[in-house]
């Protein structure tokens, strides 16, 4: 993937006085006295029309950093959209919506947040007066576009922030068929996230062409990049906590780390009960059950493998998102090890590590032994899970409906009195809970079907040849 990368020249870091005076206004009128580190960084390659990946956490000041370059960038006597910015969920386009409001609106360019969840009308009337910044998550931007609400042929800047947050919510099938309504000549791309996992490496490749990468994690400039993180969990709820915390987090592939045989077995088993494609690893497996699980390994269909350090050497997991150590190793050096199995081959990864009140002195020693910045993320709640899961299926749902012929949608409708009958039958929420469920489980955790080998064509004794029968199974859309 490092050939996704052009070799960085120096980066020439801003001070606020460097600044256009467009942008020193903008800083001024917000009350800002001193730019941040990604600002400093990342405004100069942005006001230069650079593609640029940006590492970067929430809250490090990346909003200032590719908005204020549109006060130069952008033309605001040109009523038509010349900027668009994607991210992940509603709660950040509003955010982001306030800041340009805020730093760009004085200047005449105007902008509007597009989102599911609320209605069409006020955006469609923001969008048909003619805006020249968008904001907006990539299905409602999309149905806005299908619909003819705005253009995007005089589009200078697209911006993907979270980009991996947006992979996790299931928005690359509408990323890519947002594709088909840029313009033929190239747009200014820049990606913003917190890590690079393979699976944004890619997603980078396909909507821009030999960009400069920033970290602003380290003191140099490069693409590997491990985030530790820990969770503190209850020592008797670690499981359920577990199955929380792959909900949020959405990894496209994690090897968990246990430390043993036992435990192993168990977690396996809970994980494959609550309907995750989990195997695993551990020397208690014949040899013929190894192989099958390696086989799965190697060809890159297996998503979640739990296993013990010594089950899990020798194994080379290049396109690893995360490792997940279930609890701290029995040999404070393994963690390195464990941890090291993702950030590979030109890529970023998450280390997690799920501790009790009682395990967490292991970590702080760990941490202070081999000088890693652990980041604490609060466990979530069920409250807050299930606001992510409604914010990623409704993605699916809608994307599903997206792709719907007018047969479909008039062979739908004599259905629609059942469904409203449902909807307004308290005693009947099991059924469509039932159905949503089932659809969230076979789009994010079921692995799609093995094609079946064809069977050559045989011939009957009256010499004529029978074909073999097709079988179509149902399962997951590949990305």
């Amino acid at each position: 993937m490092n050939d996704l990368l052009t070799k960085d020249p120096p980066l020439v870091e801003a001070s606020l006085n460097d600044l256009p005076k467009a942008l020193r206004e903008a800083v001024r009128r917000v009350g800002w006295t001193d730019l941040m580190p990604v600002q400093r960084l990342g405004i100069p390659p942005l006001l230069e029309g650079k593609d640029m990946m940006i590492q970067a956490r929430t809250g490090s000041g990346k909003t200032g950093a590719y908005l204020l370059p549109m006060l130069t960038r952008l033309d605001s006597r040109l009523s038509q959209t010349q900027a668009l910015v994607l991210v992940p969920t509603r709660e950040l386009a509003h955010q982001v919506w306030q800041q340009a409001q805020l730093l760009l609106e004085p200047s005449g360019l105007r902008s509007v947040a597009v989102y599911g969840g609320v209605g069409y009308a006020n955006q469609n009337e923001a969008l048909r007066s003619g805006v020249q910044v968008v904001i907006g998550t990539p299905g409602r931007v999309l149905d806005h576009l299908l619909k003819r609400n705005f253009k995007l042929e005089k589009l200078r800047l697209l911006i993907f922030d979270e980009a991996d947050r947006m992979l996790s919510m299931g928005f690359y099938p509408d990323m890519k068929q947002l594709q088909h309504y840029l313009p033929k000549q190239a747009v200014h791309t820049c990606m913003f996230s917190a890590t690079f996992p393979a699976a944004v490496m890619h997603t980078a490749r396909e909507f821009m062409q030999d960009p400069q990468f920033l970290s602003l994690s380290s003191d140099h400039v490069h693409v590997t990049e491990t985030e530790h993180v820990f969770y503190v969990t209850p020592a008797l709820d670690k499981d359920r906590s577990l199955v929380r915390i792959i909900e949020t987090e959405n990894p496209a592939s994690a090897l968990i780390f246990c430390n043993t045989k036992v435990r192993v077995h168990y977690l396996a088993v809970v994980l494959k009960r609550f309907g995750y494609d989990a195997d695993e690893l551990s020397a208690d497996l014949s040899q013929n059950e190894r192989e099958r699980v390696l086989n799965r390994v190697r060809k890159g269909t297996l998503r979640f493998l739990v296993a013990t350090d010594v089950a899990a050497r020798g194994l080379d997991l290049p396109e690893l998102s995360h490792v997940i150590q279930y609890e701290p190793p029995s040999e404070v050096e393994n963690y390195i090890h464990r941890a090291g199995r993702t950030g590979r081959a030109g890529g970023s990864g998450v280390a997690i590590s799920l501790v009790s009140s009682l395990e967490k002195s292991s970590l702080d020693r760990i941490a202070k032994q081999y000088h890693i910045e652990m980041q604490e993320r609060s466990l979530p709640s069920d409250e807050d899970l299930a606001a992510l899961v409604a914010q990623r299926l409704t993605v699916l749902l809608e994307a599903r409906l997206r792709e719907r012929d007018k047969l479909a949608a008039e062979r739908s409708r004599r259905l629609e009195p059942l469904a409203r009958s449902l909807v307004a039958s308290e005693d009947e929420t099991g059924i469509i809970t039932m159905l949503l469920d089932d659809y969230y489980q076979q789009m994010l955790h079921t692995p799609p079907p093995q094609p079946e080998p064809e069977k050559p064509e045989s011939v009957s004794k009256e010499g004529k040849k029978k074909s073999s029968v097709k079988r179509f199974r149902f399962g997951r859309k590949g990305k």
